[in-house]
């Protein structure tokens, strides 16, 4: 195990059951695209897609503002774009945490300039207390700390998203500043 559990599996699977059904409800009927931002949102959108019951279909976009960093440089770069247009369809951004909402507010503009019919946010965690722009999150897991998390999907340089619960950055794994 690394470091103390915040969030076990358990309770994961359980959040992420309830979102399913809530999002099922609130798109039956519609023209529903999961978009899955890469690489911190893979397991938290596979385990998402499986608990919706409504057809939908998934695209990804992969977005870079922090490196190896544990702190957002708020530049951020297009790694990889969708594959498919989203022009007049329901489009929910799938996220694994919304930190300072920098990365997430440019991603939302970008999306919106390519004419959706809606456009959400479902994030399996959020940190209120570091938000630095005011991002509309319809959809959220949990609320936590403003600590280094990983876990679930989420890394610290690239590893420690195997872990099937979510726990702080151990300062022995590295130091957090």
């Amino acid at each position: 195990m690394v470091g103390e559990v915040m969030i076990d599996s358990d309770r994961l699977s359980a959040r992420v059951a309830e979102l399913g059904s809530t999002i099922s409800a609130d798109y039956d009927g519609r023209d529903l695209v999961l978009v899955g931002v890469l690489r911190g949102a893979v397991v938290f959108m596979a385990d998402l897609l499986r608990a919706i019951s409504v057809p939908c279909e998934i695209d990804f976009m992969a977005v870079s503002s922090y490196g190896s960093s544990t702190d957002s440089s708020g530049v951020v770069r297009i790694l990889k774009d969708l594959d498919d247009p989203i022009t007049g369809r329901d489009v929910l951004i799938v996220e694994g945490i919304v930190d300072s909402g920098l990365t997430l507010s440019y991603l939302m503009k970008n999306l919106k300039a390519r004419g959706p019919a809606s456009l959400e946010v479902c994030s399996l965690l959020a940190k209120p207390g570091r938000r630095r722009s005011d991002v509309p999150v319809k959809y959220t897991g949990f609320d936590i700390p403003d600590e280094f998390v990983i876990g679930y999907g989420l890394d610290y340089a690239q590893k420690y998203r195997n872990l099937d619960y979510i726990t702080r950055l151990p300062e022995d794994v590295a130091p957090v500043p």
